[in-house]
């Protein structure tokens, strides 16, 4: 159950109104502001996996459903309420491809938010840009959302994978000496995202380095054998690629069986209420990840503003969800990133110009990013946030420690 009565479905999440069943050209002919928009509505679609083994994203989507009635609460944007259609795709890639055609076919969305996952936003790309329908600040991390050139319809907001892994390799290289690295990875274009970036930031001597990797596919129910596999290599760095529910499993795996590498873990599986305390936090000491979100666990952001408002937004909108699991900050931010957006629209609310307005984002401080982390963007650059900083888990927070790292170097 969604905070304030609104019901979770398999199939939808409604805000406001129920969706207007129209065709395309019915819907030009009647509505003077195009697709989705209204005098009075905006119409945002969007996918999450609210059921299946990546069911702990949904939280993503709870969280941005939860910021855009507080939005409507306070009078909506420019006059006009937000209608948020989220539905499940439970991480199935044809599901999404149901799905968001229902949503720009049927249901008439101004644009698709924040769908989540790496394999179901490759199987709706192509798909968003020939109807030339923003596929908006994309719940993933994959490397090719940052091609403006042949996908101008396409943007993610988190840094990319390919980096993430690279600078993963370069920190293994200059912190352990004579690593041997054991990879295990989700068996998508997810998991080789980080690994090819990982495989170039370990330079000439990959092949040497990295003893083995091994795979699994989401539908999977555990990775135990591929930890034993793991383990046997007798590795002395662990490269994690996994969705919160495998990386529970796996670190916690890792302690049961006495193999206590350096273990480096993916950012999108280092929530502490997902995955690490599920894992048992006295399992997970020590492990390393790259973040760019302010840790809602640790104190030390207690005083900072966006903080204070963030956990007045929780325990107002979203009081029943985890305030340690780091989908509800990433979806509040997703949330406020669009609302910044569509204020920056006018009546100007076409296709053409939320995106115009999405790549023309300059120093944007969106809420819980990291000190010195703002979003930018141009015609020429998809990527918003381009830094991030390393973190090691101590006790029960993420510790952060060195310089931001950027994209660029």
């Amino acid at each position: 159950m969604i905070p304030n009565g609104t019901k979770i479905r398999r199939r939808s999440v409604l805000l406001g109104a129920a969706g207007l069943a129209a065709t395309m050209s019915s819907a030009r002919a009647e509505n003077k502001y195009g697709p989705g928009v209204t005098d009075t509505e905006i119409k945002i679609g969007n996918t999450n996996p609210y059921s299946g083994n990546a069911s702990a994203y949904g939280a993503n989507g709870r969280a941005s459903a939860a910021y855009f009635r507080m939005v409507n609460e306070q009078g909506g944007i420019n006059g006009r309420k937000i209608n948020f259609i989220s539905l499940d795709d439970a991480y199935s890639p044809p599901k999404t491809v149901e799905l968001a055609r229902q949503l720009v076919e049927r249901d008439q969305v101004l644009l698709l938010f924040a769908p989540l996952g790496t394999a179901p936003n490759v199987a709706i790309h192509k798909y968003m840009n020939q109807k030339k329908v923003p596929q908006l600040f994309i719940a993933s991390g994959a490397s090719q959302w940052g091609d403006p050139k042949n996908y101008p319809w396409s943007m993610g907001w988190q840094p990319d994978y390919h980096t993430e892994g690279l600078i993963y390799a370069k920190h293994i290289l200059k912190n352990v000496k004579n690593p041997t690295i054991a990879v295990l990875r989700q068996n998508d274009d997810f998991g080789m995202d980080y690994l090819n970036g990982f495989r170039e930031g370990l330079g000439k001597d990959v092949d040497k380095l990295i003893l083995q990797t091994a795979t699994y596919e989401v539908t999977d129910p555990t990775v135990e054998s591929q930890m034993l596999q793991l383990k046997n290599t007798n590795a002395n760095v662990f490269f994690n690629i996994t969705t919160p529910k495998f990386a529970a499993q796996s670190i916690k795996k890792a302690a049961e069986i006495g193999w206590r590498p350096a273990q480096y873990l993916v950012n999108v599986a280092a929530s502490l209420g997902a995955t690490l305390r599920p894992a048992g936090l006295e399992n997970a000491q020590g492990i390393l990840t790259a973040i760019y979100v302010k840790d809602p666990t640790d104190t030390k952001w207690k005083d900072a503003p966006d903080f204070v408002a963030w956990k007045a937004w929780m325990e107002k909108y979203n009081p029943n969800a985890d305030m340690a699991d780091g989908s509800n900050v990433t979806g509040y931010s997703f949330a406020w990133t669009l609302h910044q957006v569509l204020k920056a629209c006018g009546n100007d609310l076409t296709r053409e110009n939320v995106m115009l307005q999405a790549a023309s984002m300059k120093a944007l401080a969106a809420p819980m990013l990291l000190p010195g982390i703002t979003l930018n963007t141009s015609a020429t650059d998809f990527y918003p946030i381009k830094a991030v900083q390393m973190a090691r888990l101590t006790v029960d927070h993420w510790e952060l420690f060195g310089d931001l790292i950027s994209r660029d170097g």
